[in-house]
């Protein structure tokens, strides 16, 4: 924007000089007829009206050079505007690349969690409503988890080691009896790496 900014400064610092140079031109064309038309016979006004000629020529002069100079700012201006133009659509063109795949993703995401659902309805529908129940409240107050797998004597859901006497009563506990983490209260789920 700043570049396209100057471009259109400059574009009318151009115009303003290069209208500056007519009026100057247009001007020392009106003396040069004057001077050439014979009306003028004072060797004064002659002499006055030569050298305002000569003054405006060099004011010509000036003036053409400042638009050159105007001139060549803005082709540079130009050049910095279409190369940040390029960048932005090669930004743009990678935005919307990387927008397109996290809109996959979003729907790859969206059919796997669809499944998961499903395949939970399925297993929630063998499970005893009361430990249902209980597996809920525990997800909603542990961050989603509500049961962790017992692993080495250590829960997965706190990731903290159980003490010997927690283990000796896990130990001893029915196979068909929820245990919980004293740590973080959630359902154990014993396997055979659960190091009883």
């Amino acid at each position: 924007m700043a570049a396209q900014t100057e471009e259109s400064d400059t574009a009318r610092e151009q115009t303003k000089a290069e209208q500056d140079v007519d009026q100057v031109r247009q001007r020392a064309a009106r003396d040069q007829q004057r001077l050439d038309s014979g009306a003028i016979t004072s060797p004064k006004d002659l002499e006055n009206l030569q050298h305002e000629i000569a003054s405006l020529a060099k004011r010509q002069g000036d003036l053409e050079d400042i638009v050159l100079e105007v001139m060549e700012r803005r082709e540079s201006a130009q050049e910095r505007a279409a190369e940040l133009t390029e960048r932005v659509g090669s930004v743009q063109g990678k935005i919307d690349d990387a927008t397109s795949r996290r809109d996959a993703a979003y729907e790859a995401l969206d059919g796997e969690a669809a499944t998961a659902t499903k395949e939970r309805e399925v297993i929630a529908g063998a499970i005893p409503a009361d430990l249902l129940k209980l597996y809920d409240k525990l997800r909603a107050q542990q961050g989603g988890v509500g049961a962790a797998k017992l692993y080495q004597r250590t829960c997965q859901g706190c990731r903290q080691e159980l003490s010997i006497t927690d283990i000796n009563e896990i130990r001893k506990a029915p196979a068909d009896t929820v245990v919980r983490c004293e740590n973080c209260r959630r359902i154990l789920v014993r396997t055979s790496e659960s190091g009883l």
